[in-house]
């Protein structure tokens, strides 16, 4: 199993998410290709109903702790409640490429 399954297979545990998307996106920064060392989480779930974003991150920050000490170096974060993403109706930002990489 991959980094990138192993994080949203514990998401599915924790979140019971209406919608959950793992990107690897090591590749856009200077860990290259084939790195598992920066990846975006668009997660969907009824526990971030009446939460800040903080409390939100902080949730995903708690369940990830292992990993961001022994090798993940980024987390971008998209949480959302099931009315918030039903009216952003699926989008989501993109990730910009990392200063430096492909210079």
């Amino acid at each position: 199993m991959s980094k990138q399954q192993e994080l949203e297979q514990r998401l599915i545990n924790e979140f019971q998410p209406h919608f959950v998307k793992v990107e690897n996106e090591s590749y856009m920064h200077s860990s290259g290709k084939g790195a598992d060392s920066h990846f975006k989480i668009v997660l969907v779930s009824d526990k971030f109903n009446g939460l800040r974003q903080v409390a939100r991150h902080r949730l995903l920050y708690q369940l990830f702790a292992q990993d961001l000490a022994q090798g993940i170096h980024a987390l971008a974060l998209h949480t959302y409640t099931l009315s918030e993403w039903q009216a952003l109706q699926g989008n989501y930002p993109m990730s910009p490429k990392c200063v430096g990489v492909g210079q």
